[in-house]
């Protein structure tokens, strides 16, 4: 392990470059602890504060994560998005079992809350109105992936079991479906960049200038009235999109004198 002084990068992002080479090496497992901050000053020849620079941006972009009082570790987690929300429905409109075998949504409240601005704009009410929502937490076995909300109008869902504190043995839109007797026919998808909140930071273990992805989805009935707004948001160094889709054949271009035989 050596930088190069003469080099035009700085030092610790060499030295975060070649950090990040061992572990797509496997040099390092996932979930494996990095040697300490002094030792790896030691291997590259410079001062801790260097190396400790080149950790931080590795955090930030999501390859390692700190464990207080323990160190350093190669962050196990990369999850993998594919076809954004529209995955939630599954080929046949169920459970995606796969999904469900990597990953485990804890349900964390259930209860009226305002709504923020995204939401009630989605909706069309007013800012802060009080609306039932569900919030819930995605956790492979390692960390925290996904930090997310499902709401509805209270109108729909009284008296319904989408009120009870309990998660479901199925997918969330087909309890909608059920309780609210409406029907999940679009929904539009709009996904953001931003940094994260406080406590959207602190649950999903990133450090606060970590970017995050935040996706709103929201699901409309046969006369496009929301249904459900969902919300999702994920570390953005952790998490990939992925889009799969047919790309149609090119069509024979129209002839432009079809009456006209040559002979």
């Amino acid at each position: 392990m050596q930088i190069n002084p003469g080099a035009a990068e700085f030092p610790h992002r060499q030295i975060a470059a070649q950090l990040k080479a061992q572990v797509r090496r496997g040099d390092w497992a996932p979930g494996e602890r990095l040697p300490s901050i002094p030792a790896i000053a030691e291997m590259f020849g410079v001062a801790k504060q260097t190396v400790q620079r080149a950790v931080d941006q590795l955090r930030v972009e999501g390859i390692l994560i700190t464990k207080p009082g323990s160190g350093t570790y190669v962050r196990g987690t990369r999850r993998r998005l594919n076809r954004l929300s529209r995955g939630r429905y599954g080929g046949f409109r169920g459970y995606h079992t796969d999904l469900a075998a990597r990953y485990r949504q804890h349900l964390v409240s259930v209860g009226r809350s305002p709504a923020p601005p995204e939401v009630a704009d989605a909706f069309g009410v007013p800012d802060g109105t009080d609306l039932l929502c569900r919030r819930h937490l995605v956790r492979t076995e390692d960390s925290p992936v996904e930090v997310g909300a499902s709401w509805f109008l209270p109108a729909d869902t009284a008296g319904t079991s989408l009120e009870r504190a309990e998660a479901f043995g199925r997918p969330l839109y087909q309890e909608a479906e059920e309780a609210t007797g409406r029907r999940y026919v679009t929904a539009t998808d709009t996904i953001t960049a931003r940094q994260p909140s406080r406590e959207e930071a602190e649950t999903l273990q990133i450090r606060p200038d970590t970017p995050v992805l935040h996706l709103l989805h929201v699901a409309y009935d046969e006369r496009r009235r929301p249904v459900e707004v969902a919300q999702a948001t994920w570390p953005g160094p952790m998490t990939t999109l992925t889009e799969e889709y047919k790309i149609p054949a090119p069509t024979p271009d129209p002839d432009p004198n079809p009456g006209l035989v040559l002979g």
